[in-house]
């Protein structure tokens, strides 16, 4: 899985392993955000049931200032927190 655009564009974001999430497919998160467009230049994006953390950290991507990850598995939790930390995203 990668971030399709914005200042982390192509970069690869680790997922979890197993059935126990769907990743939101790359053309799908694309399509999301293109609908948006402009829309919310800056702002916050809460990524509910976030998995990967990839439609949160697609938005920080595109320009929002903040996103808040939640998901009720802590496998997730780990994985999002990799993500932010080799994307070096600011907390």
């Amino acid at each position: 899985m990668r971030i399709i655009a914005g200042e982390y564009r192509s970069r690869k974001i680790e997922t979890r392993s197993g059935n126990q999430t769907r990743p939101t497919l790359d053309k799908v998160r694309e399509a999301v955000f293109s609908s948006l467009g402009g829309m919310f230049d800056g702002g916050t994006v809460l990524d509910l049931y976030a998995g990967s953390g990839a439609n949160g950290l697609e938005a920080l991507s595109r320009g929002y200032d903040y996103a808040v990850f939640a998901d009720i598995s802590k496998d997730a939790i780990q994985v999002i927190r990799k993500n932010i930390e080799s994307l070096r995203c600011k907390e």
